[in-house]
């Protein structure tokens, strides 16, 4: 199950997921000290980036990473901690500490073991994880197809970090488990445009997780997911 939230704008979405998020950042920071937040790349989440650092809290008891990323130097383009870097960890969250996924080493998969360490000092669970979800169903770097994806799947794999290669992802990933994802104790879906929510009207009914990994974060997470979605 899911709860959905519509909007009539992108503005309005990201002014409300963020202050969402903030208040839930808090929380964690006034219950444990520190708070963490595993967001996204792509093109979708930059307004509600944008709106997140603005907001007032302590940034600096804030644990900032990355769902996913690609294999590849945060300067760039296509990487998404140049997005972050730019669009979130900036004015009010320029004080958040940033947990890179990406290392410079000499693969993806040598990557993924040093950015395990790091994801490893993160306690569990993340407080909160906003997902995104592409036109093909997957969400994080879980793309059909993938050569990892059973794996990422699968709530007994213990390595918080994996490596994915897919066709449709381009470049190698570095992808969070879904293990570690499933239960934060704020799971935000981030969608927007009548195609994406097409998309996820097709996974709902029934879709199998190979063929659209989405259905994983709608039926097996642990801690039921918040659906923003605006046109």
């Amino acid at each position: 199950m899911s709860r959905f939230h519509a909007f009539d704008t992108g503005e309005a979405l990201a002014s409300a997921m963020a202050d969402r998020v903030a208040s839930a950042l808090s929380e964690g920071i006034e219950a444990r000290g520190r708070a963490s937040i595993a967001v996204s790349g792509g093109t979708t989440p930059g307004r509600f980036f944008d709106a997140l650092s603005t907001r007032s809290l302590d940034w600096d008891k804030v644990d900032v990473t990355l769902v996913d990323e690609r294999f590849v130097p945060r300067d760039n383009p296509r990487s998404n901690h140049q997005l972050v870097a730019e669009r979130l960890l900036r004015n009010a969250a320029a004080e958040a500490h940033f947990l890179p996924l990406y290392q410079p080493a000499g693969s993806a998969e040598e990557a993924a073991h040093l950015a395990s360490g790091l994801a490893g000092a993160l306690a569990a669970p993340l407080d909160v994880v906003v997902l995104g979800m592409g036109g093909d169903g997957h969400t994080a770097s879980f793309f059909p197809g993938g050569n990892h994806l059973a794996a990422a799947l699968d709530l007994e794999t213990e390595a918080p970090i994996l490596t994915m290669e897919a066709e449709g992802a381009g470049e190698p990933r570095l992808t969070f488990s879904f293990r570690r994802l499933q239960d934060a104790r704020l799971l935000i879906l981030h969608i927007e445009g009548q195609s994406k929510r097409e998309v996820l009207a097709k996974a709902e009914a029934g879709e199998d997780e190979s063929e659209m990994p989405i259905r994983a974060v709608l039926t097996r997470a642990a801690t039921e997911p918040d659906i923003y979605w605006a046109p």
